[in-house]
């Protein structure tokens, strides 16, 4: 699979593109969102990732025009703004904005619900992980 990330932060950027990699994707790195722009109407990707807040574009502008350009590609949103406008803002330009969480929530349904000892647990600011006792 095929990634755009658009990150202004370097760290930020250069962490998810390394771990996405080593997951074994093909991840382009972008720092604006005219580059991210750019790239995602002249190459195919499976995936963008945006950060709403980025310098020339910024990740709704950038959807918004991926989107009038006819790209249908799954769009995910990397933003410190949790407020409900920012997501249905995100949501009405068309973003997949809390897609990985409806995929954990069934995850979820189909391992722990039944169950007592829970197997998938949040790491706040960090993800899901899976943890079984010895």
């Amino acid at each position: 699979m095929k990634l755009l990330v658009a990150e202004d932060e370097p760290k930020t950027g250069a962490y998810l593109q390394q771990g996405l990699s080593e997951a074994g994707f093909n991840v382009d790195r972008v720092m604006t969102g005219t580059d991210a722009l750019q790239h995602a109407l002249s190459e195919s990707y499976d995936l963008l990732i945006l950060d709403v807040m980025m310098p020339g574009l910024d990740g709704w502008e950038v959807l918004r025009m991926v989107r009038a350009a006819g790209k249908d590609v799954p769009v995910l949103f990397l933003t410190a703004r949790d407020g409900v406008e920012d997501r249905v803002k995100g949501l009405e330009l068309g973003a997949d904005a809390n897609v990985i969480e409806v995929a954990v929530r069934r995850l979820r349904a189909k391992i722990d619900d039944d169950f007592d000892l829970k197997l998938i647990h949040t790491a706040r600011g960090m993800g899901y992980m899976m943890d079984a006792p010895e």
